[in-house]
């Protein structure tokens, strides 16, 4: 059976700006990366775990506070490789310099035989819905196309948002 992820992305309405909360990778091996180094909170569902259920313990685990409370908009799943990703959006808003996440451990330097630990992520920001594309992991712009579908919002093209930046 092919591994499973759940996640949620987290939106609210700044003035006439729809912005989306993202979180940037953890580790050394992302701590120089910003372009496609942010992802929705999101992590591996335990098996016959309940999907939405999932969602909100990663949340909790990767931001360090309760999912919010709200009514949860399925955006589907999309398949990367191995892995099938779910994710659910929710208006909401929180302080990201709260943000606490869990941590995971790994070897470095590597080959070295030392053990560090890491936090699965280093921070969170709050991105217009109109820039984030691009620092995305790769194929998860497909939950802001369809969060933008529920909204009624037309995103700006690939050009139009580097234009933006």
């Amino acid at each position: 059976m092919a591994k499973q992820s759940a996640g949620i992305l987290v939106w609210r309405r700044n003035g006439d700006v729809v912005e989306v909360l993202l979180a940037h990778a953890g580790g050394p091996f992302w701590a120089r990366k910003d372009d496609g180094a942010w992802s929705i909170p999101k992590g591996e569902t335990d098996a016959d775990e309940d999907l939405l259920a999932a969602a909100k313990r990663e949340f909790a685990e990767e931001i360090g506070q309760p999912a919010p409370e709200g009514e949860y908009l399925a955006l589907g799943s999309f398949k990367r490789s191995s892995k099938e990703i779910f994710a659910w959006a929710v208006e909401g808003s929180l302080d990201v310099s709260t943000i606490r996440s869990n941590t995971f451990e790994m070897e470095w330097p590597p080959h070295s035989g030392q053990k560090q630990q890491f936090p699965e992520i280093n921070r969170a920001a709050w991105f217009d819905i109109q820039q984030v594309a691009p620092k995305l992991h790769t194929g998860q712009s497909v939950f802001l196309e369809r969060l933008a579908d529920i909204l009624d919002i037309e995103l700006a093209t690939e050009a139009q948002q580097q234009s933006l930046l």
